[in-house]
């Protein structure tokens, strides 16, 4: 959909992978019958196959054969003309859980964050070239990777030799020290570290310390027009989880939709949980100690809402007093990342 077609108020649609070449396209109300344009880019007239919905089963539709080297997304228009872009949130990539979308959240505005242009991940030590296809059809020209010198010499990108993505270390260690210490400590049985406000205070931290790397991030999406983009860290949930959060609450996407989007990370992270666990407790350590550390808590996501609210008035402000993203460029955020 561009900027000149309407958004439908009607259909309300739900993208969910089967398998590699299978989506499954939902709708509401299911009594609509509208028409599906499977397209390999953002634009209509990058269209692969219109999909027949008449014989949908509860306002559901299968989609097969699908190119999983292709980062496909879904024109759909209602029976009033109405039409609306979707895609999977989640970019199924082999070497990645939780390499995802923050575009298709509605503002307070009535505008809808633009699909396609700011994706967030875990960390790309093990993307594929399969993978290196899919993020080059997408347009990614650079990669913010938020992680410490020691995080990245265990465990460095693994990004297409022929430089076509950029890449910024933008450092950001979340709480008193990085992963790979964390990790030390684990190995010698030590917890101790793992307080009950650790997590809630890295986040915190992040906001207060760490300002000029989400100012950095996001000033670069101004000056980068039409360019898409990734940030990530290891986990892709809390340092990710906070630039994310500022970018949607900045954008105006509101603050349940925020922490909804944050909680998704516990999702996808959740398939190689158990082989952490397993790890974990070969150290003699209790996995469930770490679950706090190695999720996205919820109350985390909350205590930085409170904290922006409480101290800065909102997201928005933060970002110019703190973050040196002038109100002017967050306008000019809006028209660029806003449909």
């Amino acid at each position: 959909m561009d900027h000149k077609e309407k958004s439908s108020s009607v259909l309300d649609l739900q993208v969910q992978r089967i398998d590699s070449s299978t989506v499954e396209l939902c709708w509401q109300p299911k009594s609509r019958k509208p028409t599906v344009a499977v397209c390999s880019g953002l634009r209509r007239k990058d269209a692969l196959q219109k999909v027949p919905v008449d014989e949908s089963i509860n306002g559901c539709v299968r989609i097969k054969g699908l190119d999983p080297t292709t980062r496909h997304y879904f024109h759909v228009k209602d029976e009033d003309g109405n039409r609306q872009l979707t895609a999977e949130r989640c970019v199924p990539l082999e070497g990645t859980v939780n390499f995802r979308d923050i575009g298709g959240y509605k503002t307070f505005d009535g505008r809808e964050v633009k699909w396609g242009k700011v994706f967030r991940s875990d960390g790309l030590v093990r993307l594929t070239e399969k993978d290196h296809q899919v993020i080059a059809q997408m347009g990614i020209e650079r990669v913010f990777d938020f992680r410490t010198p020691a995080e990245i010499r265990e465990a460095p990108d693994k990004l297409p030799e022929d430089g076509s993505i950029a890449y910024v270390n933008l450092p950001v260690t979340h709480g008193k020290f990085d992963f790979v210490d964390a990790m030390a400590l684990l190995k010698q049985g030590d917890v101790s570290w793992l307080t009950p406000d650790f997590m809630e205070n890295g986040y915190i931290r992040n906001i207060e310390e760490f300002a000029n790397v989400w100012g950095k991030v996001i000033n670069y999406i101004a000056d980068s027009k039409n360019a898409a983009l990734l940030f990530h860290c290891t986990g892709g949930k809390d340092r990710t989880g906070t630039c994310a959060a500022l970018i949607l609450l900045m954008l105006g996407v509101d603050e349940e939709t925020v922490v909804k989007d944050h909680q998704l990370s516990n999702i996808y992270i959740a398939g190689m949980l158990a082989g952490i666990f397993d790890l974990i407790a070969s150290y003699g350590v209790d996995p469930d100690k770490l679950i706090p550390y190695l999720s996205a808590p919820l109350e985390c996501i909350h205590a930085l809402l409170d904290h922006l609210r409480n101290n800065y008035g909102s997201a928005s402000d933060y970002l110019a007093k703190k973050a040196g993203v002038k109100k002017e460029t967050q306008e000019l955020l809006k028209e660029r990342l806003l449909r």
